[in-house]
């Protein structure tokens, strides 16, 4: 399996998840960990899973400087996000999301989604929100042994709680799909399916995808028949005529400079590609050092879609072909988002494992949100705006310009490029600026 298109969209730095000690949250010490079942997930969309001592469960968040000592690594809250995003002003003038929907699709959900996003709120001050889940298919219950069925409540928890922490006035609904998505077209059709119902009945404003798979994984890529991938667009499509955004994350390889094979949905021109970043904060969410590219965000070159109209400015970087990512946000196992989950009863409590752009997809799908309510009406197509406002000062668009995203992918560097796309975002100026810019 190419790990590029992993399911759960993420690859975990080595170096700080070999921890060997979890923090048991019965007595607020320090426990042997025990492995338990791996929870490896087929294919392209929750891959490879960190080890669970290297993910300890804790019985309350600490913070990131506590972090750093006791697992090595950095812990990010919601709170540090409203900071170094520049969210606050946004929220001060009541830009929350109000009054828009943000739709997550996943495979199976988690039983406990509600619940679990009720406790998130009490510790970080968020205000509650009702999520309304949507079992599209026969969904089989839930068995937290199952490994496949708990990484898709991993990926359900994280963007979920993700996409809340950014937008959190915005209404949720949660789509369950009963086929798992795998590599190639497994699984999809129900997503594309349950998407275009959606889209039909109204129900929501923008959609993220935390999942991918590999253009060459669909039948007939090798041949240079590209109907059995292009067949499942239409959702996409009809997404596209009723103003509905589209986010999808870029995928957890770093990224292939030399090859034409792009991660799915996130190539498609009808889709913003979210690519990843390293943040580096204090604790209070202040800025010790510019973001920088997370070494393994996704980056590509489409073979089955060319360069699409609005990437005209970077047509020096991504050539005759759809190039990605789009945007970039937090996706750095070394900055992880604090998630509280309870689908597995052997693992209740705190993990700071929100990471990956499986993170990023729904984190800028919150800021899709923000900018939705500030313009009054639905973005559509996002990416002809962003790049419409890309070279032009105080758009709300960060150029990150260090970092690499693995030994085959791409550096970053100024102006676009395929480490992080556009930047990374300031979201009161973006916000601002994407209202401003959908009016004219």
């Amino acid at each position: 399996m190419n790990l590029t298109f992993s399911r759960r969209l993420r690859l975990l730095a080595g170096a700080a998840l070999s921890a060997a000690l979890a923090f048991a949250p019965a007595t607020g010490t320090y426990a042997t960990a025990t492995a338990g079942p791996a929870r490896t997930v087929p294919a392209p969309q929750a891959g490879p899973q960190r080890a669970k001592d290297a993910n300890p469960v804790f019985s309350a968040p600490v913070s990131t400087s506590e972090c750093r000592k006791r697992i090595g690594r950095g812990c990010y809250s919601p709170l540090q996000y409203r900071t170094a995003y520049d969210l606050a002003p946004l929220f001060a003038k009541g830009i929350t999301g109000k009054g828009r929907t943000i739709v997550i699709v996943d495979s199976f959900g988690s039983p406990t989604i509600q619940h679990d996003l009720d406790v998130f709120d009490r510790q970080w001050g968020l205000p509650n929100t009702a999520v309304d889940v949507v079992k599209w298919g026969k969904v089989p219950p839930f068995n937290p042994k199952d490994p496949d069925q708990n990484g898709w409540a991993d990926e359900t928890t994280l963007d979920v709680e993700a996409a809340h922490a950014m937008a959190p006035g915005a209404h949720i609904v949660l789509v369950e799909t009963a086929v798992a998505e795998t590599e190639g077209p497994v699984g999809v059709p129900e997503m594309m399916s349950a998407i275009n119902h959606l889209v039909n009945e109204g129900k929501g404003d923008v959609v993220s995808m935390s999942w991918a798979t590999s253009e060459a994984e669909f039948p007939g890529f090798a041949q240079g028949d590209y109907t059995s991938l292009t067949t499942l667009r239409y959702a996409f499509a009809n997404a596209a005529r009723h103003g509905v955004t589209l986010t999808a994350s870029s995928g957890d390889g770093g990224g292939h400079a030399n090859r034409l094979d792009s991660a799915w949905p996130a190539g498609d021109p009808l889709v913003t590609a979210v690519g990843g970043t390293e943040l580096h904060l204090d604790d209070a969410g202040k800025r010790i050092a510019p973001d920088s590219a997370w070494s393994g965000s996704g980056g590509d070159h489409s073979k089955v879609f060319a360069r699409p109209s609005y990437q005209y400015p970077v047509r020096n970087v991504v050539g005759a072909h759809r190039g990605t990512p789009d945007i970039s946000m937090a996706a750095s196992t070394n900055g992880a988002l604090w998630l509280y989950s309870s689908y597995d009863p052997t693992r209740v409590g705190w993990t700071a494992g929100g990471n990956g752009t499986s993170e990023a997809s729904p984190l800028f799908a919150g800021i899709v949100a923000l900018a939705d309510q500030a313009a009054g009406h639905r973005l559509g197509v996002i990416d002809r705006l962003l790049y419409r406002l890309y070279g032009h000062p105080r758009t709300g668009l960060v150029d990150v310009t260090t970092g690499r995203t693995g030994p085959g992918g791409f550096s970053a560097g100024p102006g676009y490029d395929q480490a992080t796309g556009l930047g990374t975002v300031d979201a009161n100026l973006l916000v601002h600026a994407l209202a401003r810019r959908s009016a004219s």
